[in-house]
């Protein structure tokens, strides 16, 4: 391998504004977060406000999920989002800040941003109940991006 092929396979920065951008019409991921010395990563739909907060819709199926256990225990947590179609044609950004779950009085945006950006599987029909529906908040204090050399 020369060093042009491994420059192209490191990848160039994004600015702040690409790497948003990016966070915005992806609309899925890995959250990251951590019990102590216990991590759990989690591919997740996330609606992205456009500024500095993801929010992540946990539909909860029993008494407590392992999301939401892990959850309120992680103080800070890392969202990845991701996309690779060749070894010089791929796009990473990753974010990280505080997590904390949103009041149901304080959830219009966050339901917004969801709605907005999030990608949700077909893995629930719409006439499933939502009762157990709890939003979390991502804070962004930090995002960083790379890009293969054949990136748009």
């Amino acid at each position: 391998m020369t060093a042009s092929d491994i420059d192209r396979l490191q990848g160039n920065r994004m600015t702040e504004a690409e790497a948003k951008s990016f966070l915005r019409e992806r609309g899925t991921g890995v959250l990251s977060l951590a019990a102590g010395d216990e991590a759990y990563g989690v591919p997740i739909s996330a609606g992205y406000d456009g500024e500095s907060t993801l929010y992540f819709a946990f539909v909860g199926f029993g008494e407590k999920s392992r999301k939401t256990a892990f959850a309120e225990r992680t103080e800070r947590a890392s969202f990845v989002v991701y996309e690779a179609t060749t070894p010089a044609d791929w796009r990473s950004v990753v974010v990280e800040g505080a997590v904390s779950e949103v009041e149901r009085a304080n959830r219009s945006a966050a339901m917004d941003a969801l709605e907005d950006n999030a990608w949700y599987p077909s893995l629930f029909s719409e006439a499933d109940p939502m009762e157990k529906l709890r939003i979390w908040a991502l804070e962004i204090d930090s995002v960083s991006g790379l890009r293969g050399a054949d990136a748009r």
